[in-house]
C-alpha cells in the first residue's frame, strides 16, 4: 500500500496495536537516553480528556501515532495556552513516505478549534530524524518550557498553528 492508502484518525491510545508502537518507541528512547532523561506520557496519561491522540491506519493495521496535550499558559509560554506534541512514532517499515508530517499536521489542526494557537514540543538532540522533521515542518527552536530541565539532551521547539 502507498502512503495515500493510509488514513489518520483519532484512536484510543490503549488500542493493542498502539500500545505495541509505544513500546517500540520506548525501547528506542531507552537505547538513547537514561530513564530520567525520557519524558514519556504513559497510556493512562494519554487517555486524559485534554489529549488528542491519532493513529495512522494502513488497512486494518496501525503504522504510526502521535498525541497533542492541551496545556494552560505558563510563564515560559507568555501565559498562552499551548498544545504539546507527544509520542510521535512511525513504524520503521513505512518510514520515508512523509507519514510523520501527516500525523503532525493532524495534531496541529486539532488545536485552533480548541482555542489553542501554539504548538510546543521537546525532543532529544540524538533523535536526528525527529529534529529534521520538526524543522522541515516549520518549528523553530526555543528555550525549555513546562518544567523540562535544560539538560543539554533536550531540544525545544515551537510553532504558531493559527493566526
Amino acid at each position: 500500500m502507498a502512503v495515500t492508502d493510509i488514513q489518520i484518525r483519532p484512536t484510543r491510545p490503549d488500542h493493542p496495536e498502539v500500545v505495541a508502537l509505544l513500546d517500540a518507541l520506548d525501547t528506542y528512547l531507552a537505547s538513547l537516553y537514561a530513564p530520567e532523561d525520557n519524558h514519556i506520557l504513559d497510556v493512562q496519561a494519554l487517555l486524559a480528556p485534554q489529549v488528542h491522540f491519532v493513529a495512522a491506519w494502513q488497512g486494518g493495521r496501525i503504522v504510526g501515532c502521535g498525541a497533542v496535550r492541551r496545556m494552560p499558559g505558563e510563564r515560559d509560554t507568555a501565559d498562552r495556552p499551548y498544545g504539546e506534541i507527544k509520542r510521535m512514532y512511525v513504524d520503521p517499515a513505512v518510514r520515508g513516505q512523509r507519514l510523520a508530517e501527516r500525523l503532525l499536521d493532524a495534531l496541529e489542526q486539532s488545536l485552533p478549534p480548541a482555542g489553542v494557537g501554539h504548538a510546543l514540543l521537546e525532543t532529544g538532540r540524538d533523535q536526528h530524524a525527529a529534529v529534521r522533521l520538526y524543522e522541515r515542518c516549520g518549528y523553530r527552536r526555543r528555550g525549555p518550557f513546562g518544567g523540562y530541565p535544560d539538560n543539554g539532551l533536550s531540544v525545544f521547539y515551537e510553532k504558531q498553528v493559527s493566526p
